[in-house]
């Protein structure tokens, strides 16, 4: 009597792909809003720059600001699961100023909330050590405090922050931090692809320049008081209930504390996220809320909210 072998089924085949090629799991919302950014910018510099030139910057201006808001949706992780794949997407930089292994490295290092507003451990910090500042010429004093007012912030603030930027890389790399040069090594080709094709559009470089400074300007809005001196970490980082213009091009990073607790979350799950647990966010960061960018405007564009040296760090 022959022994009956059981046959095992055969799974039906399954090709096998990468996390990046499976679009069920791609953020559409990101990736339409990357592809209506880029269309924007390019119509931009060719098109609208025949029109009238002056409105050709001013909408340059406005898909730099987007195009660096998605960037650091990039850096956290968005749109595709695949950080490689994510990360493709950003390597060239449109706003020309900040390489985005740089960006990535020094914001994810800022996410570390309990050194926020330290002014060493801290990159993204506005706050000088008081042993710091009490020797700075006069000079560098006066420009500092009023780089502490927005109007000051808008106005010499990109170029206040990219020497020191570029300053602080270059002795980085001076010293041999390899992942440094990285950064501005596959940075420079991107750039110079920009310029290029800028050079060949009817925009002038000069002018594209000028909407690089003026994004830069913009984007200085969002960072003048997203972080202050608080002796416990959770009250350190804002909340802007604005639902305007600025809260779009900023992607809901006005909600600022709701993506330091969820760094994952997409920018477009932000606002629910917030309305949902609105009480408790404004109880973690200890009732930091203001109302609007108008608020901030009218309460602090000729004024300075912050000292430039750190309020609770002690004079040696």
């Amino acid at each position: 009597m022959k022994r009956r072998v059981r046959k095992r089924a055969v799974p039906p085949f399954r090709s096998q792909r990468l996390p990046w090629a499976r679009p069920e799991a791609w953020e559409w919302p990101t990736l339409g809003l990357f592809a209506a950014t880029l269309v924007f910018w390019a119509l931009s510099v060719t098109w609208v720059a025949t029109l009238w030139l002056p409105l050709a910057i001013i909408l340059t201006t406005l898909a730099l600001v987007m195009h660096s808001s998605l960037t650091h949706e990039v850096l956290h992780g968005h749109p595709f699961p695949s950080r490689r794949a994510s990360e493709g997407l950003a390597m060239v930089q449109l706003g020309l100023i900040v390489p985005y292994l740089r960006f990535r490295d020094l914001h994810l290092a800022h996410h570390q909330d309990a050194r926020l507003t330290d002014p060493y451990d801290d990159p993204e910090s506005n706050y000088l050590d008081p042993a710091v500042w009490a020797q700075l010429p006069n000079w560098r004093k006066r420009l500092m405090l009023f780089n502490n007012t927005l109007a000051g912030r808008m106005l010499i603030g990109p170029l206040i922050s990219q020497i020191a930027f570029m300053a602080q890389d270059w002795r980085a790399i001076r010293s041999g931090d390899r992942q440094a040069a990285l950064g501005w090594l596959l940075h420079i080709p991107g750039a110079v692809l920009v310029i290029w094709l800028v050079w060949l559009s009817p925009m002038p470089v000069w002018a594209y320049l000028i909407a690089v400074y003026a994004a830069s300007s913009i984007l200085r809005i969002r960072t003048f008081l997203e972080h202050q001196a608080h002796d416990r970490a959770s009250g350190r980082t804002v909340i802007v209930e604005d639902r305007g213009l600025l809260a779009f091009l900023f992607l809901n990073n006005n909600l600022h504390v709701v993506h330091h607790m969820h760094p994952k979350v997409a920018w477009y799950r932000l606002p629910k996220l917030y309305r949902a647990h609105k009480a408790r966010y404004q109880k973690r960061n200890q009732g930091y809320v203001i109302g609007s960018y108008r608020d901030v405007f009218r309460d602090y564009f000729w004024r300075r909210k912050d000292p430039v040296a750190h309020p609770l760090w002690p004079y040696d």
